[in-house]
């Protein structure tokens, strides 16, 4: 049975089409991808993001079993503070990428979409398996999860909410009100650009919520974003997307994501990256820019001089740009910033270069204005 949000006869009304990700039928746009990215870019956007989950883990072993199941040491990251990390198997692949909160004496964990009783057997298992005092609960249908994005998020936010926004910091979490509702906050977001995220409960709060914050931002124009603006904006960042950049099973190293190792601490699949790290060969997240016309999109192969030497693992018209970007996996020497490597787009191959991370630099908007005569 396909699961809809609290908030589905509200974005009805809103004109919402719908698509079905992850078991659940979520707005994929309301007037057009392209505006709706632009909105967020320049303006300020209000997404429904309840597809995700939550996970409590509380009790008095609740960071060792963080610790010991994600590239963190949860004991290094202080109450009132969110972190971004990874899952691991035993082999070092990524089972999810994920943020845990730290609120008090306990920790909520936001797994992706579809991966909540996944994420919520595995840690049960571990706990089990090292004798944890811990509690591992999935309350993904609990909550409503709403993200507020853009240049024009923290004014928008302010005027609804009863904590002084500039003393939040970047990861900072907390529990505030937002329009009078209970809510967690935090300072996070997967479109590149200033933003929060809410956690409502309960459910039948969240479409005052919405609406007060769809209410805030009319002066900022702020428009409701759907799925597909989401994705875009968040490729522009070449941020990962879980079903995508770890199908088929990508470590961290793989997945440029070696920032988020903390090395000095046991976790599960330590062993397995160290060889990894050792032997230095694997293939490595590339960033493509195409140079010829064309779209790539998941699953085209890459290819360079009439050989296959990876895979897209997600591609779109980057609306920024205005150009074919995609990322995928190839060799170490394949992956040179300038090299050009062939995108096989509709049986044809479109030529695209290797560009540094981000496609879209930070205060992109911002500058676009300053170049304007």
């Amino acid at each position: 049975m396909v699961l809809r949000s609290p908030l589905y006869e509200t974005q009805v009304k809103l004109g919402a089409t719908f698509t079905e990700f992850a078991g659940f039928e979520m707005p994929i746009q309301y007037s057009s991808i392209r505006d709706e990215h632009m909105a967020v870019r320049k303006k300020v956007g209000l997404f429904d993001v309840t597809h995700m989950s939550n996970v409590w883990i509380t009790g008095p072993d609740a960071a060792k079993l963080i610790s010991l199941t994600t590239v963190e040491d949860a004991s290094r990251v202080d109450e009132g503070k969110s972190q971004y990390t990874e899952i691991l198997r035993e082999n070092g692949t990524i089972i999810d990428d994920t943020i845990f909160m730290h609120l008090g004496e306990k920790y909520m964990m936001i797994p992706n979409a579809g991966m909540n009783q996944i994420v919520t057997h595995w840690l049960t298992e571990q706990a089990k398996k090292h004798q944890f005092k811990v509690h591992v609960q999935d309350v993904s249908r609990d909550y409503v999860i709403l993200a507020i994005q853009g240049p024009r998020a923290k004014d928008t936010l302010q005027k609804v909410t009863e904590v002084d926004l500039d003393t939040v910091k970047f990861f900072g979490c907390q529990m505030t009100k937002v329009a009078d509702v209970d809510c967690i906050l935090s300072y996070t977001g997967y479109t590149g650009e200033h933003g929060y995220e809410l956690q409502i409960t309960p459910t039948t709060k969240a479409t005052k919520v919405f609406d007060a914050i769809m209410s805030a931002g009319r002066e900022f124009g702020i428009q409701p974003i759907g799925l597909g603006a989401r994705d875009t904006l968040r490729l522009e960042k070449a941020f990962m997307l879980a079903g995508n950049e770890f199908e088929g099973g990508r470590t961290p190293l793989e997945a440029t994501l070696g920032w988020t190792i903390f090395w000095d601490h046991e976790f599960i699949g330590k062993d397995a990256l160290l060889k990894q790290k050792e032997q230095g060969t694997f293939q490595r997240m590339t960033c493509l820019e195409c140079v010829d016309k064309g779209i790539p999109r998941h699953k085209c192969l890459i290819q360079m001089k009439d050989t296959t030497v990876g895979m897209v693992t997600s591609g779109t018209l980057s609306p920024c740009l205005n150009v074919g970007i995609a990322m995928g996996y190839v060799a170490p020497d394949q992956r040179e910033v300038g090299t050009v490597l062939d995108i096989i787009v509709r049986d044809k191959p479109i030529k695209a270069k290797v560009v540094k991370p981000p496609f879209v630099p930070k205060d992109w908007a911002l500058k676009q204005q300053e170049t304007i005569p």
